[in-house]
């Protein structure tokens, strides 16, 4: 029996359900089922074009690579792991100590909601950075999409990113 999570943007008030890809990605997917519920907050990408995320300090163990890919289409939701000063660099642009600090000491979980067409996943310091896709989204991507949209022209900040175990 699949299980779900439900993806939310708490200020813009829109949810999603995505389903865990288990056959596909299970450790990955054990270690977000694991530590959910998780919230921080939320960035647009810069590089990847149309994708939301947010940064964790690391959780549970790394699974690894596993169902990666590089050109995530809509709906998919990817686990990345950095480490050390991967995004500690400043031309980050993450304003608070905490992104800066958990980048430095430990790394950090990237979790990413991928919403529209076209995405190519290539960091002009890192090279290719490939993403485990752990989820799709199946219910709620177009409404997502639109505040997704909204946090990229509209602003990103005093927006959270929440994930959580959906009910049945």
């Amino acid at each position: 029996m699949s299980r779900f999570i439900t993806i939310t943007l708490d200020t813009r008030g829109v949810t999603c359900r995505a389903r865990l890809l288990e056959d596909e990605a299970p450790r990955t997917c054990a270690a977000v089922w694991d530590a959910l519920p998780l919230s921080a907050p939320v960035f647009h990408g810069k590089y990847a074009r149309n994708e939301i995320y947010t940064l964790l300090p690391r959780f549970g163990d790394d699974p690894g690579k596993e169902n990666t890919t590089v050109t995530p289409i809509p709906g998919d939701v990817c686990w990345f792991t950095f480490d050390g000063a991967d995004l500690g660099n400043p031309a980050y642009g993450y304003e608070t100590e905490r992104e800066h600090r958990a980048a430095g000491e430990g790394g950090i979980v990237d979790l990413a909601v991928f919403y529209g067409r076209n995405n190519l996943l290539i960091n002009g310091d890192q090279g290719w950075v490939p993403g485990n896709v752990f989820g799709e989204i199946v219910e709620g991507l177009p409404e997502m999409a639109r505040a997704c949209q909204d946090v990229w022209m509209g602003g990103a900040r005093g927006e959270t990113l929440t994930l959580a175990r959906a009910e049945g």
